[in-house]
């Protein structure tokens, strides 16, 4: 058996008691005394084989102390840079309807797989790669930020700062499917809000007087709905809408968010012209557009598709049959990649469920998600 699978499975009880503990810390991106409880308990995971730094937000960066690191050797030649994060979609509460535990060869719990799993792989594959005292030639740091879930708005030029002294990133977000595929793209993502200003009247008394903000609106939804261009990957879909004030008064204001995805930077443009270009029905009315992407769209590159034929290649050695894929969901790894640094997202858990009721992951899957990890920053 392969050293390291051999390792990783002598591990994977002490693997599974450390994502219980993780995923027993609930840490929703809203509530920040639970992130810097979860960011302590993490810490106390980690500190005893890397240096670990705290920055404002509570975002860390944990730089690991393994084998074969020379300090000049490490800056000359780039770092590597695991990206995952602390926070989740779920609750503090959601424990009580949706206990963490092991059932049907799954681990069970809110966040097990989105993505607190990910994070334990990679420190294990750490702890492996100290113990078979593997050499690496690349400094090594795990940066965890706690707002990816809510669009990294803290969190992002952090991690374009990491990205910027790396040879490669790795991306511990979970695996596409049952299977685990890995993630060489990803749509960019953003969100769009449109306000409509119209003019109050009362509905019976002035009702000619009144623009109506919501007729405007409603007038103005088929149209954006119809930005979207399946055969491109290109989505726009309206989401959630607000306005008016009484029913017998004409609606003065109607709000609109619209999500937005988009598979490459000429997507991204033609949804940019297509926004610009909305204008009122009704010319009492005013139309103003914000926001757009928050993420950039992560396009398949030739070093994304280098970093997926080694981790390819060495999880044949492992006995593991690795796919590709892109995904419509964006993660941290879409702003390394627009940078140009090689990006390797998915190497995560695999399960299924992320953000829904029945969130879990595989267990027979654990041993060798963190054996690859190892074995690859090992060749990289």
């Amino acid at each position: 058996m392969d050293s390291f699978l051999r390792s990783a499975r002598v591990k994977q009880k002490e693997i599974i008691a450390c994502i219980q503990a993780l995923v027993e810390s609930e840490s929703p991106s809203d509530n920040p005394s639970s992130i810097d409880e979860f960011v302590k308990l993490f810490r106390g995971m980690v500190s005893d084989i890397a240096r670990v730094r705290t920055y404002p937000g509570a975002h860390i960066r944990c730089e690991f102390q393994l084998p074969g690191l020379s300090e000049r050797g490490s800056k000359k030649q780039g770092q590597i840079l695991a990206l995952g994060h602390s926070d989740t979609v779920w609750p503090v509460g959601t424990l009580k309807r949706m206990p963490f535990r092991q059932s049907r060869g799954r681990l069970w719990g809110p966040g097990v797989l989105d993505m607190k799993a990910g994070l334990v792989f990679f420190v294990f594959a750490m702890r492996i790669l100290r113990e078979l005292d593997v050499p690496v030639r690349r400094r090594v740091v795990l940066q965890v930020n706690s707002d990816e879930e809510i669009g990294s708005p803290s969190s992002r030029l952090l991690t374009e700062e990491g990205a910027r002294q790396s040879a490669a990133v790795l991306v511990l977000e979970p695996g596409t499917g049952l299977d685990g595929k890995l993630k060489t793209a990803r749509k960019g993502v953003g969100d769009v809000r449109i306000t409509v200003r119209g003019r109050a009247a009362h509905a019976g008394l002035d009702f000619e007087r009144g623009a109506n903000a919501v007729v405007e609106m409603a007038r103005q939804i088929e149209c954006i709905a119809r930005f979207t261009r399946l055969d491109k990957g290109i989505t726009v879909s309206p989401g959630v809408i607000q306005g008016g004030t009484r029913s017998n008064v004409v609606p003065a204001e109607c709000h609109m968010e619209v999500d937005v995805r988009a598979p490459s930077a000429s997507a991204q443009r033609y949804l940019e012209r297509q926004f610009a270009s909305i204008k009122p029905f009704d010319k009492r009315c005013a139309i103003e557009v914000t926001g757009g992407l928050n993420r950039p769209p992560m396009q398949r590159s030739v070093g994304s598709r280098r970093l997926f034929q080694t981790a390819k290649k060495l999880a044949a050695e492992l006995g593991m049959t690795l796919e590709e894929s892109s995904s419509g969901g964006g993660s941290d790894g879409n702003f390394t990649a627009a940078l140009g640094v090689p990006t390797l997202d998915g190497l995560g858990a695999v399960g299924e469920g992320a953000h829904a009721i029945h969130e879990s992951i595989l267990i027979d899957r654990i041993a060798d998600r963190t054996a690859l990890l190892a074995k690859l920053v090992a060749a990289l």
